[in-house]
């Protein structure tokens, strides 16, 4: 796969992986601190895929070639989507998901995870995965493509349940707008466990013990394997 990207392991053999896809601008490496500050002990192994977005001209940002999963055209609250961009990077989240699977990682032992553009591409790519993934972890983001959602989403991960979190002074991506989509995703049946935490576009240490705690219940030993 031509894409670069970073991998940690909190021990040997993993039995569970979490792909982290950054925000705009940023690159694999962003969330590598928060990750390690997960406490995720009662899981085991767990096997961390940092990829980098590919660079790309950002139109909100004059232009400037910077790694990006998709377009941003304006701030507007409804903006026009780059649905090309998205699709493409789908892709991509498809086969990092795929790639662990070969590895010897079953789909449903795989948590999508990511920030701002990171969280629309985990709506984007996990809700239409042919798979059943553990889980999504959404922060700071929206749901892309929204029109599209409930003729593409698959059936496996109609009940994959999602952690989405939100800064209530983020003025990059308003909260209004994540709340809109965590509506969405409920009037479409989605088990969304909601956390808003007084910050602005960023990560804090009580989201990060709220995802911790998510995750054990997620993926440790007293988790259920999923129905199809």
């Amino acid at each position: 796969m031509n894409i670069d990207l970073i991998e940690l392991e909190s021990a040997p053999n993993p039995n569970a992986c979490i792909i982290v896809l950054h925000g705009l601008g940023a690159d694999g490496n962003d969330f590598v601190p928060i990750c390690e500050e997960l406490d995720l002990d009662e899981i085991g192994g767990v096997r961390f895929v940092f990829p980098s977005a590919p660079e790309m001209p950002v139109t909100l940002n004059g232009g400037y070639r910077m790694r990006a999963w998709y377009d941003i055209y304006g701030p507007h609250p409804q903006p026009r989507e780059d649905e090309q961009g998205l699709r493409r990077s789908q892709a991509i989240v498809s086969a990092l998901i795929q790639r662990e699977v070969d590895r010897g990682i079953p789909a449903e032992r795989i948590v999508l995870m990511g920030f701002s553009q990171g969280c629309a591409m985990t709506l984007m790519a996990g809700l239409r995965h042919p798979q059943r993934l553990a889980g999504l972890v959404c922060l700071s983001g929206y749901l892309p493509l929204a029109s599209t959602t409930a003729a593409e989403r698959s059936a496996p991960n109609a009940g994959t349940p999602i952690f989405m979190a939100h800064g209530g002074a983020d003025g990059v991506v308003v909260i209004g707008r994540a709340q809109a989509s965590r509506e969405q995703l409920e009037t479409l049946g989605y088990q969304v466990d909601w956390h808003d935490y007084p910050i602005e576009h960023s990560v804090c240490l009580e989201e990060v013990q709220d995802l911790s705690a998510w995750l054990q219940q997620l993926l440790g030993p007293q988790a259920q394997a999923p129905v199809a």
